[in-house]
């Protein structure tokens, strides 16, 4: 299965738009699965930036604060990159990526649990039919970041 994230730059965070990849379901179209937020970009900077656009190995992931989430794997210069619930990317994000169901502003959204039990399902499916699963990473507005 391959996640699509349309992302867009704002200083105050970056919002994104999730897709799941057309191939994934014998159609030449992507369908939409949630908008995503993250921090504003800052040159890939630890616990203050959006990671860098790119593809990434997704793995489902258990731990006791964040319970069922996923952690994307080969983020350059970074760790422990998750995709987990959240509202506010400057709040409640050192790094990560929080699905949410709609966005209220930059780097905030509202119902991140239910997008995020979504994205968990799609990606359990995929994986229990033994699916590489990958998120690639592309940006709407080029006039702001790009991968280095």
């Amino acid at each position: 299965m391959e996640l699509v994230l349309h992302r867009a730059y704002f200083e105050e965070g970056t919002n994104g738009a999730l897709f799941t990849s057309g191939k994934s379901f014998d159609s030449a179209q992507d369908r939409f699965l949630c908008h995503t937020i993250e921090l504003p970009w800052n040159d890939n900077k630890r616990n203050i930036s959006c990671i860098p656009e790119g593809v990434y190995e997704v793995e489902p992931h258990f731990s006791k604060r964040f319970k069922h989430h996923l952690i994307l794997k080969g983020v350059k210069g970074r760790s422990f990159i998750l995709f987990h619930p959240a509202n506010d990317a400057l709040k409640e994000l050192q790094g990560c990526i929080a699905p949410v169901t709609y966005l209220n502003g930059p780097g905030k959204g509202i119902y991140s649990k239910n997008a995020m039990q979504k994205l968990l399902s799609l990606v359990y499916q995929a994986k229990d039919r033994k699916e590489p699963i990958l998120l690639t990473i592309k940006s709407q507005n080029y006039e702001h970041c790009r991968t280095l």
